[in-house]
């Protein structure tokens, strides 16, 4: 096990009946609010309506930033830091899923500077200081109401660049359960493909004596791959919900990874793609992981077939340790076909007509990985592979 330092403050206020918490929450920071939220679903669920009752009830002046992009733009963040300046916001709500997040959290820190924050995104600067966020979630997948990391697109540029800072923890997330109800199937798909990934990128290591770690991540896929199906065929199941949100949270806010450590190239590759060609985020991990799996699986065949063992019961026996790696990462494919997850770039219509602007992102601060470090070659080949 590696030396870690685990430190994670975002207060996590989680069940149905806990958006009256904002009242308590807000005035803490202040009472000039900006929302931010998506493509207005939280209007058509009555979301929106309650925010702002609630809002409402403690005098706050509220601005408002709609329309963010599921790949969020780093234009739509400069327009939120514009907002913040213009009118001296207090903090920052995020109001929908990863995405709206991610947006806010560069928002936080633009707000905070004269640098423009695409310079903080790239790593020419550095982030020193950034309004406070508070969130309220509204679908399972990033974790992103827990964590420090996010994710912006720069369409003018084709870039998706991940990115990071402890001043960007949420103060709170406020998760109900009730507020996921309403995804519609091929989000909720993708917000479960994405949980699983997260762990996977934590779960594929070569760190020694991570024997809780392993646990912990073992248990957290066996209960989505359990919950998954049951939801798929019950999409208003507030149980089946819960359970696949409360595991969206846990499987990226730091827990499953203290002292352990992690991989993410199949994030890296996947940020290249949807860079090119705006797919969904999860869309995109469902077709390249097995793929970068089926690449991999030689630097540690003893952790894939533990995966396979352990993850999708496959039986070990009379089989060489390939041949049960192999079926573990097959397990995974059919489990994922079985939700409706795509399984071919061509289900987006794409081929190799940009696999080299593609690369070029992927390999722009060079080779990436530490399961395996892949060179311009392995991403191209998994690639291939999921065409």
């Amino acid at each position: 096990m590696m030396p870690f330092t685990f430190h994670n403050p975002t207060k996590l206020i989680f069940g149905d009946g806990q958006l009256e918490q904002l009242e308590k929450e807000v005035p803490m920071y202040g009472k000039t609010v900006l929302m931010v939220y998506g493509g207005g679903s939280i209007k058509a669920n009555g979301l929106y309506d309650r925010v702002l009752q609630h809002l409402n009830r403690i005098q706050a002046a509220v601005y408002e930033l709609p329309g963010v992009e599921p790949n969020p733009r780093v234009s739509t963040v400069r327009k939120g830091v514009q907002l913040c300046k213009n009118h001296q916001v207090d903090l920052i709500l995020a109001v929908g899923g990863g995405s709206v997040i991610d947006c806010c959290k560069a928002i936080a820190v633009g707000a905070k500077t004269e640098i423009d924050v695409w310079d903080i995104i790239t790593r020419k600067s550095e982030a020193k200081d950034a309004l406070p966020i508070g969130t309220i979630l509204t679908l399972a997948a990033t974790g992103s109401e827990m964590n420090s990391g996010s994710v912006i697109t720069n369409w003018e540029t084709q870039e998706k660049i991940g990115w990071g800072s402890p001043l960007v923890f949420p103060r709170f997330s406020i998760l109900e359960p009730k507020n996921t109800v309403s995804v519609p199937e091929n989000q909720t798909v993708y917000g479960i493909v994405d949980i699983m990934s997260h762990v996977f990128e934590q779960y594929f290591r070569h760190t020694d004596n991570v024997k809780l770690q392993d646990r912990y991540c073992e248990g957290l896929l066996r209960t989505v791959i359990e919950t998954a199906p049951q939801l798929m065929k019950d999409l208003n199941n507030a149980k089946y919900r819960e359970t696949i949100l409360y595991c969206g949270t846990m499987a990226l806010n730091g827990t499953i990874s203290m002292g352990a450590g992690g991989d993410w190239a199949t994030h890296n590759i996947e940020h290249a793609v949807s860079a090119v060609y705006d797919i969904p985020h999860g869309g995109g991990l469902a077709i390249l992981f097995p793929n970068w799996m089926k690449h991999v699986m030689d630097e540690g065949l003893d952790r894939f077939k533990q995966f396979a063992v352990r993850v999708f019961d496959i039986d070990p026996t009379g089989k060489t340790d390939r041949e049960v790696a192999l079926q573990g990462i097959e397990a995974l494919r059919s489990f994922w076909n079985s939700i409706g997850a795509p399984s071919r770039l061509a289900d987006y219509d794409i081929d190799e007509s940009k696999f080299d602007a593609m690369l070029d992102h992927a390999m722009a601060n060079g080779p990436f990985g530490h399961f395996k470090k892949l060179e311009r070659e392995d991403v191209r080949a998994i690639y291939t592979a999921s065409l």
